[in-house]
């Protein structure tokens, strides 16, 4: 049996230079995405922690989500932003509402539906993202998680808006 030992393991090829050696890439940073003024920005690493979202899903890809779902819940606000704005309060946090942990209820429930809408456009659109390495969870028992979150995301919306969680329609 023979082996090799390098007289220093630490002496590079002969004609290159330390400098010549790149570091590791490091991971692109992931800018907070900036709201509207009212509304908060959005941190997409804290979202990502909170929603359980893997490093599968690049930034770009992740930062896009956000900015449609702040479309989606923006749209679903805007009448009530703009009568809490006429009212004089500039952003969500000014709106008099309980505080839970130290944050206002309703940023809490706006950061539900951010988080919720983002996860839910994922997941249908990577369905693969919430699998584990070993292919425990099959692709059909996420069918619905969209769903699911959409509709936390609602209810998130409607808490905010004080409205109920039922909608009834008269046949």
């Amino acid at each position: 049996m023979s082996s090799f030992i390098p007289a220093d393991p630490t002496a590079l090829a002969p004609g290159v230079a330390q400098s010549d050696i790149a570091p590791p890439p490091a991971s692109p940073a992931e800018a907070v995405v900036t709201n509207d003024g009212f509304f908060p920005d959005v941190d997409p690493v804290t979202l990502r922690e909170a929603y359980r979202i893997r490093d599968a899903v690049t930034p770009a890809r992740l930062r896009e989500a956000i900015v449609t779902s702040i479309i989606t819940a923006g749209d679903d606000l805007a009448v009530w932003a703009a009568g809490q704005k006429a009212q004089g309060y500039t952003t969500l946090a000014a709106v008099p509402a309980p505080t839970i942990g130290g944050d206002s209820r309703l940023v809490a429930l706006y950061r539900t539906a951010i988080g919720s809408y983002t996860r839910a456009q994922l997941v249908e659109r990577q369905a693969d993202m919430d699998l584990t390495g070993a292919g425990q969870r099959q692709v059909t028992d996420l069918a619905d998680t969209p769903a699911e979150l959409r509709r936390d995301a609602v209810y998130a919306i409607r808490a905010m808006l004080g409205t109920g969680r039922q909608t009834i329609e008269l046949l």
